[in-house]
């Protein structure tokens, strides 16, 4: 795990010490302590539940900014398709891609383009892989993280394929080297990226060893400049898009999964919800003719994305009605590079929620937690700055918590002092 950079982070100075993001986060990586949040990095996967429902804003994503181009001599933005959502009234992607060589960028290659070459490598893997169905999209780094952590069971389940944003990075620098015959490490490539996962994923990669992007902006961060950016190339855009359909359709709930072609999938959305369907899977409650399940932390998609600027239902209805503008697919339009979309590392259970490294120990700590929790009300009320009662009895265990955290324990200690003090001064 020391390599696990994150991209979730906590401005303590605003934070006000609420249990708003310790009842959100869906591993329980967050406490409460001495007035303010703590961020357990092991367990946090990037989902960005806590920079959503933070009233104070104090959880941030970090990011890198568009002045990074200046660092390379060729730079490349990758949008990801749920860029497209974020603007009114967008017929042409043209004039979107236009728009950002105009704010400074030497070319555009867009993830959906890749993302069609994701979606046919999908269909040969699923269709010569019966044995793994259902087979777990990876296109979302938090449902990855979350399974190795949560699900182990699963992990023999997940598609073992680059993400598109990986395989349009390795592309797009391909094609960057061969038009300008520069040196790789000259070419920057940047990802214009909807959600903090991907910001994790490019600093610790999932299934190989070395990310290709260089710097992962925000898109909310680049809107104002586009927007602007837009207005001034309208009447003269490039023809620069590359992808059709399929490509772009990933940017919503389902899209991924449409791409395969078939009717046997299941498409869930929201970290909550795609906890139920994953908890459903282990518990054997799915079809065996199930083939693939696709699965987003952020409700509708990467439209839900908390780097995104749009209302993600409003930003998947823009999405749709830009279908309608274009072909079904341009993946051939992708293919004039080599590419090896498939992973060349193996994905790995992350025991982080492990509470000792032998099984006798880990027994006798179990018990501990046991007997704590009996004592504890079983309210989960998060006023000891722990989700749940029995993370407080972890934590206890662990040495970083007390018994008398709980409320309700130390309202129970202060009475028999009182009364052991009453006792004295009567005597």
């Amino acid at each position: 795990m020391e390599n696990y950079g994150k991209s979730v982070y906590l401005l303590e100075n605003q934070c006000k010490g609420c249990t708003n993001c310790i009842k959100h986060c869906p591993t329980q990586a967050i406490r409460v302590r001495n007035g303010k949040a703590v961020i357990t990095t092991d367990q946090c996967i990037d989902c960005g539940e806590c920079i959503r429902i933070c009233p104070h804003h104090a959880k941030k994503a970090k990011r890198g900014f568009i002045d990074a181009i200046n660092n390379y001599q060729y730079s490349v933005a990758l949008p990801a398709p749920s860029l497209y959502a974020q603007v009114n009234h967008l017929e042409d992607v043209n004039i979107l891609l236009t728009a950002l060589k105009d704010m400074g960028f030497n070319d555009v290659y867009e993830v959906s383009a890749a993302a069609e070459i994701i979606s046919e490598e999908s269909r040969k893997y699923v269709a010569e892989h019966k044995e793994q169905w259902p087979l777990i999209s990876t296109a979302c780094p938090t449902i990855v993280r979350l399974i190795q952590m949560r699900f182990p069971n699963l992990v023999d389940n997940l598609l073992p394929l680059l993400t598109p944003a990986e395989l349009a990075a390795r592309q797009a620098r391909a094609r960057a080297m061969d038009r300008t015959g520069l040196p790789a490490d000259q070419i920057g490539i940047f990802f214009l990226s909807p959600c903090p996962s991907k910001v994790t994923a490019a600093n610790s990669p999932i299934g190989h060893e070395k990310s290709e992007i260089d710097c992962v902006l925000a898109i909310k961060d680049i809107y104002p400049a586009l927007v602007d950016s837009m207005k001034t190339v309208a009447n003269h855009p490039e023809e620069l898009a590359i992808s059709g359909k399929i490509g772009i359709s990933w940017g919503i709930t389902g899209g991924e999964a449409g791409g395969l072609l078939s009717d046997s999938y299941v498409a869930a959305d929201g970290i909550e919800n795609v906890i139920h369907v994953l908890e459903d899977l282990e518990d054997e409650k799915f079809s065996s003719d199930l083939e693939f399940i696709e699965l987003n932390a952020c409700n509708g998609g990467c439209v839900g994305g908390v780097m995104q600027v749009e209302n993600p239902y409003a930003a998947k209805a823009k999405l749709q009605k830009l279908r309608k503008y274009l072909p079904v697919s341009a993946v051939h339009a992708a293919k004039t590079y080599p590419y090896d979309a498939h992973w060349d590392k193996e994905v790995e259970y992350l025991p982080v929620f492990e509470l000792a490294d032998n099984l006798k120990e880990s027994m006798e700590k179990l018990n501990q937690i046991q007997a704590l929790c009996e004592k504890f009300p079983g309210l989960d009320c998060g006023c000891c700055g722990a989700p749940t009662c029995r993370c407080l009895a972890e934590d206890i265990v662990k040495g970083i918590a007390s018994e008398t955290d709980c409320i309700y324990v130390l309202k129970d200690y202060l009475h028999k002092l009182s009364e052991n003090i009453d006792k004295i001064s009567g005597i």
